[in-house]
């Protein structure tokens, strides 16, 4: 989400016609552009700083060099590969329904109809449709669950069944060395929604036990750990729509350490309804292309006016190389490394030096052992807003001296900004990519920026090998999140 800057600023999110106490005033906004500048209150204690929500703060720390060559893990005990992955998407919750929709550059981008938004000025979505839970969920449990957590027990049970982790399997392992690390940005905001409208209109006695329960967000990870007997690590992470990727880095960690042989892990998210839609308008975050909605999302063109609400989940199964080759397991690809960094700057806008994205992407290098010269792929953030995308592409740049014989695309233009899932669909679309030798295309690719140089596979796939890919997620409150997957090779 942090790409979405440029959109507006944290005056937005302010009352515009108020004075803050105490002498402070707030920012004011005039459509797009801030017009006055943070003022702090003068009698504050020292050390609160004052500074205009426009400029970057100033850091001399950088990212540490590498001294000597990168090397890989080589400890089959902290080696991580990918063994299965499950996902449900606007293209339906089959793997290769996903990526083939995907390769043939179609847009899952239509008019909302779960909810009356004749009367919004952003009218359509990334909308999932004939969702069916049949096999995972009992019909009780269906009705109750918000789609959140649908989503998320969904993909991950079938994530598992991808890995032959079934729960006939499963009740033969030592399932307190399986976790589950799924987080949301959002959590059941349909359970949320519906408990405050009850409040309201009808008084406390009125609200649903499960309000609670099925509206913060560690919710997904304990659902599908009772649903499944896993009694590994288990939480959640929100950080906003670099969610799944930070999901990914911390899992990958508790195999690492010891203390974990496998680890469910991804996003889910589910905001396309009136609350979400409605927040992320007022935003002035979303594209108003209403007469076109399949056009709408348009990484990198000139006439980007926004991302593109979308909903869903993406999980993977995390496994110590040591374990999976102990129990037999087809081994898809490898998680060699990621990182996590903050810009310390900005509720939504990106610092313009893009120090914290180009740090991120050398640290999640440095993890991987890994060259910058190998890397070859990048799954992009690509949100299709003013800013973020070219704030991206020129922390991309200053990583990778030599982007010649790179491909980056953006598989948001078809989906949708997924928002805390959209990490965790992205890293099965840059592993169907390594499996398959072939990148979807960024589509709605009609007038490129010029400081776009990297090829973003427009509109049309391409046949192309990865040696390494890494995938960006970024998300409000400048949270960055890199991991780099590569093919497996024993």
């Amino acid at each position: 989400m942090a790409s979405i800057a440029g959109t507006f600023s944290s005056s937005s999110i302010l009352k515009n016609s108020e004075s803050g106490r105490n002498g402070s005033s707030l920012c004011q906004y005039s459509g797009l552009r801030t017009v006055d500048s943070f003022k702090l209150d003068s009698s504050k204690p020292k050390g609160f700083i004052s500074r205009s929500a426009s400029k970057c703060r100033g850091i001399r720390a950088m990212a540490s060099p590498t001294v000597s060559a990168p090397k890989r893990e080589t400890d089959p005990k902290k080696r991580i590969v990918i063994t299965g992955m499950g996902l449900v998407s606007v293209f339906g919750s089959d793997n290769d329904t996903f990526y083939s929709k995907l390769l043939e550059g179609e847009s899952g981008i239509s008019l909302i109809d779960r909810f009356d938004a004749s009367n919004y000025s952003v009218r359509f979505a990334g909308q999932i449709r004939d969702f069916s839970s049949k096999g995972y969920i009992d019909g009780k449990n269906d009705r109750r669950l918000d789609d959140c957590w649908r989503y998320c027990l969904v993909a991950g049970r079938r994530a598992l069944d991808d890995a032959s982790l079934g729960q006939e399997v499963l009740e033969t392992m030592d399932r307190s060395r399986i976790g589950v690390l799924v987080g949301s940005g959002m959590g059941g905001l349909t359970a949320f929604s519906n408990g405050v409208e009850a409040l309201i209109q009808k008084g406390y006695k009125k609200i649903t036990p499960f309000f609670i329960p099925y509206s913060i967000t560690n919710m997904g990870s304990a659902l599908l750990a009772i649903d499944t007997g896993l009694m590994g690590p288990n939480y959640s992470i929100s950080t906003a729509c670099a969610t799944a990727n930070y999901c990914f880095y911390a899992a990958a960690n508790h195999i690492r350490r010891g203390e974990a042989d496998i680890m469910v892990a991804g996003g889910t998210e589910a905001a396309v309804m009136a609350t979400g839609v409605g927040g992320f308008i007022a935003c002035r975050a979303l594209s108003q292309r209403n007469d076109e909605p399949e056009k709408a999302s348009r990484p990198w063109d000139k006439d980007r006016d926004g991302f593109v609400i979308g909903e869903g989940s993406g999980v993977l199964i995390m496994e110590s190389l040591e374990n999976a080759e102990k129990r037999g397991a087809n081994i898809i690809a490898e998680y060699l490394g990621g990182a996590i960094t903050c810009d310390a700057h900005h509720m939504t806008d990106p610092r313009s030096d893009g120090l914290g994205v180009s740090s991120c992407i050398t640290k999640s290098l440095e993890d991987a052992g890994v060259s910058p010269e190998e890397v070859n792929y990048v799954n992009a953030h690509a949100t299709s807003t003013l800013a973020g995308d070219l704030a991206e592409v020129n922390a991309i740049k200053k990583v990778f001296k030599d982007t010649s014989e790179m491909k980056m695309n953006g598989t948001k233009s078809m989906i949708g900004h997924g928002l805390g899932a959209a990490g965790g669909l992205e890293a099965i679309a840059t592993i169907k990519a390594i499996t398959t030798g072939w990148l979807h295309p960024t589509i709605n690719q009609y007038n490129l920026e010029p400081e776009v140089t990297i090829d973003t596979v427009p509109n049309v796939k391409k046949r192309h090998e990865v040696n390494v890919a890494i995938s960006n997620s970024f998300g409000f409150g400048g949270h960055n999140s890199v991991v780099v997957f590569a093919p497996f090779k024993p």
